[in-house]
């Protein structure tokens, strides 16, 4: 199972999400379906349903009340963004390791100061994923990037929707939220997500939204510890906030409006601090 990230930038448009593809949707796959079969077999049972919650509550200790959650600020460090050339995947590459490498020294001084686990992300490239990766379908996104939980393995495939602007900080923000499926795994909060029973498609899509939420949070929260990169000014934040979009009008929501897209970012580079970014036990409104 992994978590997926695809899509062509935008600009403020919702009519698609950036922080997630479709082949995210295969690590829900499971959940849906046992959760059809126990629905049916409690209406062969009580020949009555009850009536749909507008609401779903997440108890999962690791979940809503994960000790990454108090243990503060990331510390603040500095990460140097190596050149990037327009649709250049070596110098892409080199890119993203050097930022790799950053996240792996944030994190690792972060859980191991908080007494949480930790060990080192692998990093892999590939330039055409196959239809099947990591047991899943792939989809035919230009640019992508997945986590693969059964080897801790960040994997890259970097074309030119992810790469025709080296100006912007998408191809960092990617790398960022990429790892944060690693900080995830680390900490609990991946497995948990897997296990969290859900009683409807309505509510496996919020717990969905919630786990997508955090990882852009937690990207961002990221970014604030390194920021400000060097020659970088507020104005790559703003406009990088405008790249970012949410599920498209109509379609099923697995991701989040573009507004609270917006909002959990804005709110993990405000403060800095991962325990900003429990989305796990925020209002349905806020992961809506």
């Amino acid at each position: 199972m992994f978590i997926a990230t695809g899509g062509d930038k935008t600009s403020g448009g919702e009519t698609l999400c950036l922080e997630a593809g479709a082949a995210l949707l295969s690590r829900l796959v499971k959940k849906i379906l046992i959760t059809a079969l126990s629905a049916a077999s409690m209406l062969s049972l009580s020949g009555t349903a009850t009536a749909a919650t507008t609401a779903y509550p997440v108890k999962h200790p690791k979940l809503i009340a994960n000790p990454l959650y108090e243990a503060g600020a990331l510390p603040t460090s500095t990460c140097t963004e190596p050149p990037l050339k327009k649709n250049d995947r070596k110098a892409a590459r080199t890119y993203v390791n050097a930022i790799v490498g950053c996240l792996e020294t944030t994190w690792e001084q972060h859980l191991t100061g908080a007494g949480l686990p930790y060990r080192k992300a692998k990093v892999r490239y590939i330039d055409k994923l196959p239809k099947k990766y990591c047991g899943i379908n792939i989809n035919n996104d230009d640019s992508q990037s997945l986590y693969c939980e059964q080897t801790g393995t960040l994997v890259f495939q970097l074309g030119k929707d992810w790469l025709s602007d080296p100006s912007d900080l998408w191809l960092f923000t990617m790398v960022a939220e990429t790892y944060a499926n690693h900080v995830q795994k680390l900490v609990g909060i991946y497995d948990a997500f897997d296990a969290a029973p859900a009683h409807s498609k309505a509510e496996v899509r919020e717990q969905q939204r919630r786990n997508s939420l955090q990882l852009g949070c937690f990207g961002a929260a990221f970014l604030k510890s390194v920021w400000p990169l060097e020659g970088r000014t507020t104005k790559d934040w703003t406009y990088l906030q405008s790249l970012r979009s949410g599920d498209a009008r109509g379609a099923e929501r697995w991701f989040g409006k573009r507004a609270n897209v917006v909002a959990w970012t804005k709110r993990g580079f405000a403060t800095g601090d991962p325990g900003s970014c429990n989305t796990w036990a925020a209002a349905s409104s806020k992961v809506a």
